[in-house]
């Protein structure tokens, strides 16, 4: 049965999209933490992998069929080939570009979100206003986060393109799950073709980006990070983001995603000791008032 959708976010949605923010910035700082044992993407395929056992225990006792034919299986294998090359992306650009750049480049996200849904779904057309807003949020990235921003050389221009192109991506997921049959599924069935997907290619595309997989032996602190990112994100945080997508207005979703670098950087001056800019609070304040421009009435 297709759920009932709303045509604004009313309190429950934005709250949830703010710890969602909260826990996603919080994510950034685990996966640091994990980085010292175990390879990025090795690291999110494991995540995978854990995730989704985790989520066939959930719709197994919930009594949600996941091999049911519905119609949704093109759909749903695109999805999550679209998920993996995302990470793939992300990884394996961290190594050509920066981290600080590469947030400004992977945060173009919500705007292929809105030009997708533009054009393929009247009901979730944004007002010039409303535009402003995803302007005005992303100048709140762009504060943070551009000090770093200088003329690339020719190893950032490949690493740029490549947060670029996972940008593109992260948008055309969220436009896939929202326009087409996964809009009409089980958030969980929809979560499953991503982690399922994944779980697969993420651990055979680190030897080939030229991981070293697990490094040494890892502390308890780094398996530790990995299962908080296995329970806590990408299984109940990422079922609680399909079901918001599957009910509220995926383009007024995305415009509170330029809260996690900022929630990132702030976690991560708070539990790693990390350098904070002064610019960090009137990004914030850049990025509340894009979030409430997007969400007027």
């Amino acid at each position: 049965m297709t759920p009932q959708r709303h045509a604004h976010l009313d309190a429950l949605a934005m709250t949830l999209m703010v710890g969602l923010c909260a826990l996603w910035g919080l994510n950034q700082v685990a996966a640091k933490v994990a980085n010292a044992g175990i390879s990025p993407v090795l690291q999110a395929g494991l995540r995978s992998a854990g995730s989704v056992l985790l989520l066939m225990g959930w719709c197994r006792w919930r009594g949600v069929r996941l091999w049911e034919p519905d119609g949704s299986g093109r759909a749903g294998l695109a999805a999550g080939l679209l998920f993996s090359a995302e990470f793939a992306l992300i990884y394996w650009g961290l190594d050509y570009t920066p981290a600080s750049r590469a947030v400004v480049f992977l945060y173009t996200a919500p705007f292929v979100v809105a030009l997708g849904l533009h054009w393929l779904v009247p009901a979730e057309r944004l007002s010039r206003v409303q535009g402003l807003g995803l302007v005005c949020a992303f100048g709140g990235i762009l504060l943070a986060f551009g000090d770093n921003l200088s003329l690339p050389d020719k190893r950032q221009v490949i690493g740029d393109s490549m947060l670029l192109a996972a940008a593109i991506m992260w948008g055309g997921t969220t436009v896939l799950v929202r326009t087409s049959r996964l809009s009409a599924i089980r958030p969980s069935k929809t979560l499953f073709y991503q982690l399922g997907v994944s779980a697969i290619t993420l651990p055979i595309a680190s030897p080939l980006l030229g991981e070293k997989g697990i490094i040494g032996e890892p502390s308890a602190l780094v398996w530790a990070s990995l299962a908080g990112q296995t329970v806590i994100v990408a299984f109940a945080s990422y079922l609680t983001w399909f079901w918001l997508i599957s009910r509220y207005p995926a383009t007024r979703l995305s415009a509170f995603s330029f809260l996690t670098p900022l929630f990132g950087m702030l976690l991560g001056a708070l539990l790693l000791n990390e350098r904070i800019t002064w610019s960090l609070s009137a990004a914030m304040a850049l990025v509340a008032a894009g979030i409430w421009l997007v969400n007027r009435r």
